[in-house]
């Protein structure tokens, strides 16, 4: 199903930057990047949002959720009243315990490595998200147990990383497809640390994402040329 399609009153849903994948299973995935960490999947007409937050998008036009997935409590991550817009009844929503206690109504709890399979065919592992650099720990503590998520859908392996440095959680992670790392300063990973991960990982395809809306740039092309031949790198509008 594409984000084309017509969507209520005679008016078509508003579209955003999108690639699509095949999985594994010969199934089409489709990759919404609305900005900075909010991402949309789009597979086999189940539509899964990921840090839906932005007062930009036209949320209440786009596919209501069949999941919504929240990696922690900061304000760039979780949205209360885009939730919203985007749930029905049936909308499972996926967070971590400190975002758990934000919801008035029921929600998954995740904590690192618990799993989830909130319908037939989509399978999600949190995968522990947290600094490790000195002066920089306060900001995404172990102790909190921020998620990140390796959803597969397919056969193929999607791993979002949400805020997180290269720790030992994260180098840790193996047979992913398509990963996403946050790669804003001082926040997240540097360029180096980003190689460093995505060196252990080894997917086939890297998003570098949650950059910018900070006064220290990502050196972005510096990351896409430290990577060659390592995967392939694509670069999207994740400001």
């Amino acid at each position: 199903m594409s984000l084309l399609s017509l969507f209520g009153c005679g008016k078509k849903t508003p579209t955003y930057p999108q690639d699509t994948i095949t999985a594994r299973d010969g199934s089409t995935i489709t990759l919404t990047f609305f900005a900075h960490a909010s991402l949309g999947i789009e597979h086999n007409g189940r539509h899964i949002y990921i840090d839906p937050v932005g007062e930009n998008f036209e949320w209440e036009r786009l596919p209501k959720a069949d999941v919504i997935l929240v990696t922690h409590s900061h304000y760039d991550h979780l949205c209360l009243s885009t939730i919203e817009k985007l749930s029905t009844p049936q909308t499972a929503i996926i967070c971590d315990k400190t975002s758990a206690e934000a919801f008035e109504h029921d929600c998954t709890t995740m904590v690192p490595a618990a799993v989830a399979e909130p319908f037939e065919g989509l399978h999600i592992r949190a995968v522990a998200a947290y600094n490790i650099s000195e002066g920089h720990t306060d900001f995404h503590p172990k102790s909190r147990e921020d998620c990140g998520y390796i959803l597969t859908l397919g056969g193929t392996t999607i791993y979002v990383a949400g805020d997180t440095e290269d720790n030992d959680d994260v180098l840790a992670v193996q047979g992913v497809d398509i990963a996403f790392l946050p790669v804003n300063q001082p926040y997240t990973m540097t360029v180096a640390q980003a190689v460093r991960a995505v060196k252990a990982i080894r997917p086939a395809i890297f998003y570098p994402y949650h950059y910018g809306q900070v006064e220290e740039r990502t050196d972005i092309e510096a990351l896409v040329v430290a990577l060659d031949g390592v995967c392939e790198v694509r670069v999207r509008p994740m400001e």
